[in-house]
């Protein structure tokens, strides 16, 4: 069992779609013992699984597949281990893709460790006939008369698979629906030989995690004073420099652009915040309210004294279902008038759909004009008189046809509508499935993860 008194855990993802630069210059910039990447969020488990449904190996984060190829000679060299949720819902399909790098980079001797179990989407008619009413957390409803239409469903699994896969030897291991925060606390369990008991502990471990869990959004990136965020091309992802104590220190390597500070920290503490006292993950409960923050140096920031409690006994499922079409489309209203315009479009469009017998209902339509502050309407001051805004119009359903009717309206308004239309070079829009989610809970005893190991 690992002894350090120091290990560094860098997160090097937020997201599936976030810079493959994160990781690349974590990896090559400075010290590092882990690179942690966070890929999924809710609705990417339902993109995956519609993935998977027409393509078997499909399903995972293939932008970790091509990160792996870029980083893992220098892991190698530095010792780096790596832990990914990047396994989607097709966890093995992801080791395949990975081995395969593997072997044609000609690299030997990688142990690719993968945890499954949080994938119950086959299971959950049994589930619910053995009494999991996966009742949503939002309206209290049963699950049960929308299970035919569920895409998705997946436990957010905790730290313990990950610690037992880094137990037997793995240098990469691959996750699914893991949280977020676990990713990183697996490795501090593992190095510092942390128990499901050590609650202060753990509930240190997921803080750390959470403030990482975002890469460089606690680094300065999405920051309110972004005028004081130095060289935010260059901004450095996170680095935890975590202790056997629970203390830990949030920083990022030398030489790189982005700002650590209090404010910085504090404002991703408080992201994607519910009870600050009460912060629920598979792993522990954290209080939040506890945590002290103290400028240790410049782009050092220490972290301590972080109380917890024991985890509950039932895990978050996350689980996504078909609630009908949408369709938008768009164009740019230029010249005088532009807002008047954009009104008048949008009703040119909804009443020649009705002429050929197409109805929408007020609840059903949409119509954003942006320019004339609907990102931040009641509290920052509306233009004028803009000169030209982006007409954003659609509608929502269930009959798909009807959509695609709406959208064939759209466009021919550059000719048939009021001067200065144009911004139509994406075509006509087509009804494309709204994903809705639906969050529940499931007993712990009802999932069964499992770990496996291999060797490249």
């Amino acid at each position: 069992m690992p002894n350090k008194e120091k290990v560094l855990i860098a997160n090097g993802q937020g997201f599936w779609g976030d810079s493959i630069l994160g990781p690349v210059r974590l990896v090559n910039e400075g010290p590092l013992d882990y690179l942690t990447l966070d890929y999924l969020a809710e609705v990417t488990m339902s993109i995956m699984q519609k993935l998977k449904s027409r393509d078997p190996g499909a399903g995972y984060a293939t932008d970790f597949v091509r990160m792996v190829e870029r980083v893992l000679p220098k892991c190698r060299e530095k010792d780096i281990k790596i832990v990914a949720n990047a396994g989607g819902v097709n966890p093995q399909a992801c080791r395949a893709a990975v081995a395969e790098t593997i072997r044609k980079l000609g690299i030997s001797g990688v142990k690719i460790g993968v945890v499954e179990g949080d994938d119950i989407l086959a299971d959950l008619e049994g589930l619910i006939a053995s009494g999991e009413e996966f009742k949503n957390m939002d309206t209290g409803e049963a699950l049960a008369p929308y299970v035919d239409r569920v895409m998705s469903a997946n436990v957010y699994i905790g730290a313990e698979p990950i610690v037992e896969a880094l137990q037997q030897g793995a240098d990469i291991v691959i996750t699914g629906r893991a949280t977020d925060p676990s990713v990183v606390v697996a490795p501090m369990m593992y190095e510092f030989g942390w128990t499901m008991n050590d609650v202060d502990k753990l509930a240190a471990a997921t803080v750390a995690g959470h403030i990482v869990e975002c890469g460089a959004q606690c680094t300065g990136g999405n920051f309110t004073n972004w005028q004081d965020i130095p060289d935010m091309a260059r901004i450095g992802y996170p680095v935890i420099e975590a202790r056997p104590d629970g203390t830990f220190t949030v920083t990022k390597h030398e030489n790189t652009g982005g700002l650590v500070n209090i404010d910085t920290v504090t404002s991703q503490l408080v992201y994607e915040m519910g009870d600050p006292g009460c912060y629920i993950t598979p792993d522990c409960i954290a209080d939040f309210t506890s945590i002290q923050l103290s400028q240790e140096s410049e782009n050092r920031v220490n972290v301590a004294g972080i109380k917890g409690a024991l985890a509950t006994d039932t895990y978050k499922v996350s689980i996504s279902f078909q609630d009908g079409y949408k369709i938008i489309g768009q164009l740019t209203v230029a010249g005088p008038d532009a807002v008047e315009k954009a009104r008048l479009c949008a009703d040119i469009v909804f009443d020649r759909v009705a002429m050929d017998g197409v109805e929408f209902a007020p609840e059903e339509r949409f119509v954003e004009i942006v320019g004339t502050n609907v990102c931040h309407a009641g509290i920052a001051a509306a233009p004028g008189n803009p000169a030209e805004v982006i007409l954003r119009i659609g509608a929502k359903g269930q009959d798909k046809q009807k959509l695609n009717r709406l959208g064939m309206e759209i466009v021919p308004l550059v000719t048939s509508g009021p001067p200065g239309v144009t911004g139509f070079a994406g075509g006509r829009p087509k009804a494309t499935d709204i994903i809705s989610y639906w969050p529940a809970l499931i007993s712990k005893d009802k999932v069964k993860c499992s770990v496996s190991v291999e060797e490249v």
